[in-house]
């Protein structure tokens, strides 16, 4: 392509609503454009870059041996009535009437149609396992999109969707899937990490997410530093070494208008983690919809809320009220466990600990001296603190630190979450009706774009691998004399002949506008065809990050396709040889 005839509207200064890297450049190197908030314009770079992932995903998923469809993004009513989602989801789904009346809504996720298809179409058990996948556009009305293509409300997902006669082959198809997701992210030369997390508004019993390592990540991940093990924050585990406070009798002290455990600590000249500290929540859905309950962690934890979601089965949670923390006995800013009208949650590490500082449920007081064991009756113990970095790792012990992560792509061991309301039955090998069991398995095709370029950029502007870049040569024309214009353009011909994409800039620019357009515009490989290099009969030959050579004209048609295989490329430092 050449790049007079390309539509690229680079910009030169960044944008003053783009806030991460990956939506600064993507906007200015012309790959993309806002149409509205959380909605983007995909132009001629950025949709080579989104074929380019979807044909590493589509090869990888086809390897696995799923199978491609495709699905309606418009979806009826009843089907997620029918799932019993349709206000669980919440206002997200983006719900509208046709002109008959009829409830659709646009999908953000596609298990109710999957299921409503196969159980229209499932007979046996000879049909099973399948797994089919789609990629297509999907919809969610996100409260605040940010970030550009990280957190949109109209996004490109490739979804997947598997279907079991038992257990075991689910669990077979999900450790399937696990092998190829990590096949698709290496090929994009990503520095990524898959971790156990939670199954969210999807559910399920067992999933993980994958996530592209980055400082503008919306995710926290532990990681251990000595063995696999790896979590997001929401459901990471861990060790924390237990505070030997000695036991004392209680005593109720003033602290005046002193409610944060930070502050209480610094009035009574005590160590944070020796405070109890006690927050009161309502659930919401769920077998317990509308209970109050009280959560207690040290002093020195966070409350990981969807830790307590899951420990009381709710949907989720919301912090009560001041009048509901009222009817419980309690006082908003000087809470304490003890006789609270609730049930009462305590997090593991308070495990039969001593001399704790808590809330007297009085204003402007506090207890000391509380003993878990002694002074607090009825207590249900379960996981609820955020796991933090220098824990110690539950399975080998060594130290737990923390990374920044964006989530690009998630696999989810379903079971019969979704079949069982959707009735996906099949005759099994003794002639009786069961109810299959059922995986899904996301990428976010668009994300994985913004997730690259945050991994793969410098000061002059995105630096794509060269299996993702929209075009694998850049070449450069510098001045304006016939002998250039002429070898650029044999040169150009035999690189497409050869079935390399270039781009050749055979604008009437200035040279610094040139290189600083292909520096932000990131091509793996430059090629530089120049008078003075001409009548040395050499071209200049580079790497976006890395070496430079000069090449006889003659070879750099041959050199360029051995490199770009990959031959004679240094992947350390990409030097040329």
């Amino acid at each position: 392509m050449r790049y007079s005839k390309l539509f690229i509207p680079t910009l030169r200064d960044d944008p003053a609503d783009a806030e991460v890297i990956s939506h600064k450049l993507l906007l200015r190197a012309g790959f993309i454009r806002r149409v509205t908030s959380g909605v983007y314009d995909y132009l001629p770079l950025g949709l080579r870059v989104l074929r380019k992932i979807e044909a590493i995903v589509r090869d990888e998923m086809n390897r696995s041996g799923a199978q491609e469809l495709l699905l309606p993004m418009v979806q009826p009513a009843e089907l997620w009535e029918k799932s019993e989602r349709m206000e669980k989801y919440g206002p997200e789904l983006l719900r509208f009437n046709d002109r008959h009346g009829h409830e659709s809504c646009l999908g953000p996720t596609h298990e109710e149609v999957i299921c409503d298809l196969i159980s229209r179409e499932l007979r046996s058990y000879k049909q099973l396992p399948m797994n089919l996948y789609q990629i297509q556009a999907k919809f969610r009305d996100e409260i605040r999109p940010r970030f550009g293509l990280m957190r949109g409300r109209e996004f490109i997902m490739k979804d997947a969707y598997s279907f079991h006669a038992d257990e075991a082959s689910l669990n077979a198809e999900y450790d399937n899937m696990f092998a190829t997701y990590c096949r698709i992210f290496e090929r994009f030369s990503l520095n990524f990490r898959p971790v156990e997390a939670d199954g969210g508004s999807i559910g399920g019993s067992k999933t993980h997410e994958f996530h592209v390592l980055a400082e503008s990540g919306e995710d926290l991940i532990a990681h251990c530093s000595g063995c696999d093990y790896a979590a997001n924050v929401e459901t990471a585990m861990s060790k924390r070494q237990a505070v030997n406070t000695p036991s004392a009798a209680l005593l109720m002290v003033e602290t005046p208008h002193v409610t944060s455990a930070e502050d209480v600590a610094a009035f009574l000249h005590a160590d944070l983690s020796t405070l109890l500290k006690t927050l009161v929540y309502r659930a919401v859905g769920g077998a317990n919809d509308g209970m109050i309950i009280a959560a207690c962690v040290r002093g020195d934890d966070q409350v990981q809320e969807i830790k307590l979601t899951h420990a009381i089965a709710a949907d989720s949670i919301e912090m009560a009220s001041d009048d509901e923390i009222a009817q419980i006995g309690g006082i908003t800013g000087f809470i304490g466990p003890q006789k609270l009208n609730c049930k009462l949650f305590l997090d593991h590490s308070l495990t039969a600990a001593c001399g704790l500082i808590t809330g007297a449920n009085k204003a402007n007081a506090h207890i000391t001296g509380l003993d878990v064991d002694r002074d607090l009756e009825d207590i249900h113990f379960a996981d609820l603190r955020e796991t933090r970095a220098g824990d110690a790792c539950n399975t080998c012990g060594a130290e737990i630190e923390l990374s920044r992560g964006i989530e690009v792509g998630q696999v989810f061991a379903l079971g019969t979450r979704y079949t069982e309301p959707m009735q996906v039955l099949f005759q099994n090998q003794q002639g009786k009706r069961a109810l299959a069991t059922m995986g899904c398995y996301g990428i976010g095709i668009s994300r994985l774009m913004a997730a690259v370029v945050e991994q793969c950029n410098d000061d002059s502007g995105i630096a794509w691998p060269q299996a993702l870049a929209p075009f694998s040569v850049g070449l450069i024309s510098m001045g304006k004399s016939e002998a250039v214009l002429q070898t650029s353009a044999q040169i150009y011909q035999a690189l497409l002949d050869a079935g390399i994409e270039v781009l050749w800039d055979e604008r009437n620019e200035r040279p610094g506008v040139k290189f600083k357009d292909a520096e932000l515009i990131g091509l793996p490989m430059q090629l530089v065809i120049g008078d003075r290099g001409l009548k040395a009969g050499v071209v200049e030959m580079g790497w976006r990050k890395g070496g430079r050579s000069e090449v006889a004209v003659g070879d750099v048609v041959a050199k360029v396709i051995d490199l770009l295989k990959g031959q004679l490329a240094d992947k350390n430092t990409g030097s040329i040889n």
